[in-house]
């Protein structure tokens, strides 16, 4: 579900939830997915510090997270408030722009299952300078190819996108986040490792199958001698 706000200057924000979630218990690793708008920043760090307000993560301590894999446990739950001084990880999207220019960013996620029956989940995230629906196109694309390259079966899935344009000769700002509040709790909790997945596999057997010939090194020269060139 989406829901929209829009306060009096001008700053919008959508929160993403999982309906099924509201009012249920949290899982091991809950997380929300979450976009907001600032098109009227003085410049571009005033107007990411506006989106970071909006997005609920203005008096958090932020750990920006890169990679695809989330950590084990992870389930998707309602946004809730954060405590001041809270150390947060976060799967951040941010696209900047300026002077009545429109820019996207957008945060997906996949809860997904191994070949070998373990769950898991996935997330990913873009930036363009296009539009919303193009915008959420590719981000979706990106998810399908990074479960594609790592054989996961998907089991259900969110898609948080957002789109802004900068006000005349101010800043704008469109964040998509994923915030995974307890995450840092848990460092420890990770699942067996995976064999090779199926390209990789291929990779293999197609290198194992080449046979590769290369012609044997010439001797050293040492300095002052002649090259002989007798057959």
């Amino acid at each position: 579900m989406t829901t929209s706000l829009m306060n009096p200057a001008g700053v919008g924000v959508n929160m993403m939830s999982n309906t099924a979630a509201k009012g249920g218990p949290t899982g091991a690793c809950p997380g929300w997915l979450m976009t907001a708008v600032a098109p009227w920043g003085e410049n571009a760090e005033d107007a990411y510090d506006q989106g970071l307000v909006e997005l609920g993560l203005g008096d958090s301590r932020l750990i920006e997270v890169q990679g695809a894999f989330l950590p084990m446990g992870f389930t998707a739950v309602a946004p809730s408030a954060l405590p001041m001084g809270s150390l947060v990880e976060c799967h951040l999207a941010t696209a900047f722009t300026y002077d009545g220019a429109t820019a996207c960013a957008g945060v997906a996620w996949a809860a997904c299952k191994t070949p070998e029956g373990e769950e898991c989940a996935v997330v990913t995230k873009i930036t363009t300078d296009l539009d919303f629906e193009e915008t959420e196109s590719l981000l979706k694309r990106n998810l399908q190819r990074r479960l594609a390259s790592r054989d996961l079966e998907v089991i259900n899935f969110d898609v948080a996108v957002d789109e802004v344009t900068a006000a005349q000769e101010h800043h704008g700002v469109a964040m998509a986040v994923l915030i995974l509040p307890d995450s840092l709790k848990m460092a420890t909790t990770t699942g067996r490792v995976r064999g090779a997945t199926r390209s990789i596999n291929k990779a293999m057997e197609t290198a194992s199958k080449r046979v590769d010939t290369k012609a044997p090194a010439a001797p050293a020269m040492r300095p002052g001698s002649r090259p002989d060139f007798s057959l």
